[in-house]
């Protein structure tokens, strides 16, 4: 087996970043074990006829996401396809945002806009096991995912999902909001596995800016008075996005991820005094 991993790895090296985690995940999900057991258990193991396709499909450029429909996010585990962006470990810097925002507190009601395949919203419930949210999405095909998710880690009785165009129609207001929106200028070229990602969830216009206009003046009627809107930019977006949520009259600061990037913008009400 380990003779056949190193070849496999070896293969994929021109292809991913991560070649030998990608060919460990694929073995594993061949043999229908976590990467934990087989790592653990794979002297004793064979390697499946399966696996050889799935190499294939990672040496076509599909991402091991989609190829295992499955991908970790925060503390759970979530189920990806083709209908949602893979989930990655820059967007937990808005559940960190949130964490240290709420501190010894937690939050009542969530809103994700944008939630695709339910990450930020079903890491928030995990997080905070008295908390309810709503998540909302244009496609059809990502709340689906999400519902599913939902069910799959036991929170759909505090998991509501709508279909929407951003906020537009929602009433209620939120201790906490999660938004993850297109960012992506369209004259960007891409690479790699986000060629096979959805390109209504990476794009934003010319300059990457078309979604945070739209929901920059809906957040002041959406925020509860001590509550926090966590926001995903664009490493270069800082002072682009902060002015439109500063001209809505909302606080701003920015957190930035394990990279050292700018990568989430937390909103705030001004405290009236």
């Amino acid at each position: 087996m380990a003779e056949k991993l190193r070849a496999a790895a070896a293969l994929l090296g021109a292809r991913s970043d991560t070649p030998r985690l990608d060919v460990e995940l694929l073995l594993a999900h061949a043999l229908g074990l976590t990467r934990g057991d087989l790592l653990l258990r794979q002297r004793d193991l064979a390697v499946p006829a399966a696996f050889d396709r799935l190499i294939e499909r990672r040496l076509a450029g599909e991402p091991v996401a989609y190829i295992t429909g499955v991908r970790d996010f925060w503390t759970i585990s979530l189920r990806v396809t083709p209908d949602v962006l893979i989930p990655r470990p820059d967007s937990e810097t808005l559940i960190e945002a949130a964490i240290e925002h709420f501190g010894n507190h937690a939050p009542a009601d969530v809103l994700d806009l944008g939630t695709g395949s339910g990450a930020l919203l079903l890491a928030a419930l995990d997080q905070w096991p008295m908390a309810r949210g709503l998540g909302i999405d244009i496609s059809s095909g990502a709340l689906a995912v999400a519902k599913e998710n939902a069910a799959r880690l036991g929170l759909s009785g505090r998991a509501a999902f709508r279909i929407g165009d951003w906020a537009e129609g929602v009433r209620e207001t939120f201790d906490l909001i999660l938004v993850n929106p297109p960012y992506i200028a369209r004259s960007v070229a891409l690479s790699g596995d986000v060629l096979h990602e959805p390109e209504g969830a990476l794009f934003a216009g010319a300059e990457g800016l078309d979604d945070y206009r739209r929901i920059a003046p809906q957040l002041p009627h959406l925020l509860r008075p001590h509550g926090m809107a966590a926001i995903e930019i664009g490493y270069d977006q800082r002072e682009s996005v902060s002015a439109l949520f500063s001209a809505a009259g909302l606080l701003v600061e920015v957190r930035r991820d394990l990279a050292g990037h700018d990568r989430c913008l937390v909103v705030r009400k001004p405290v009236l005094r």
